[in-house]
């Protein structure tokens, strides 16, 4: 059996049994959406935000790309962005990177990668800005966890930039989305808090 036949019988077998535990799943979903968080994440399989959050269908809105970066011109991330805040009202937005992550790893190396070159530019940039520190570290991973970390607090910063979320945080009459930065350990599952921001505060933790 090929790979993609394999996920169409899987689909199946997950369908019945949610029917079978809920007669009224699918039927509640395909009316109504209102997840509280918008995520994004990188584009990585092993970081499925569901799947490692507990939650269910529904309740997170996802974007996803390589190294969960927030680049002003990209139209995608920004249609998203605005849908998510002006039209669900999430009441939360996180960016979650990952240590072990091909993107920033390749941030760090002088090869060439291609067009991926272009999109990593700007995690080049955050490099070039935490170079002193992360060159301290001993090792290839421990300077590529290192830079995910500055990473994810810097693409918080850029999404607090944006023109939707600086319209929202500046009228009175529009839900206020906190904007988080985690990372997420794929040796232990576990997602760890790199900064906090609002309209009011800012917040760093000790991963940084």
């Amino acid at each position: 059996m090929k790979a993609f036949e394999k996920l169409l019988l899987e689909n199946k077998a997950w369908a019945f049994e949610k029917v079978d535990e809920d007669p009224d799943y699918f039927n509640r979903l395909a009316h109504l959406q209102t997840p509280e968080i918008l995520w994004i994440g990188c584009s990585d399989s092993r970081v499925p935000a569901n799947e490692i959050t507990g939650t269910q269908p529904g309740e997170i809105f996802v974007h996803r790309n390589i190294a969960n970066m927030v680049v002003p011109n990209d139209l995608n991330l920004l249609c998203v962005l605005e849908y998510a805040v002006i039209y669900l009202k999430v009441k939360h937005v996180i960016v979650v990177g990952h240590y072990a992550c091909g993107g920033i790893k390749a941030a760090l190396s002088d090869q060439s990668f291609g067009i991926i070159d272009q999109w990593i530019g700007g995690i080049k940039e955050v490099y070039h800005n935490h170079k002193t520190e992360i060159d301290a570290l001993a090792t290839l991973d421990e300077k590529a966890n290192k830079l995910s970390e500055y990473n994810v607090a810097q693409q918080v910063l850029n999404v607090s930039k944006t023109d939707v979320i600086q319209r929202v945080w500046n009228d009175p009459t529009l839900t206020k989305p906190e904007i988080h930065g985690w990372v997420y350990d794929v040796q232990d599952g576990i997602l760890k808090r790199v900064i906090d921001l609002s309209a009011t505060r800012e917040e760093k933790y000790t991963v940084l």
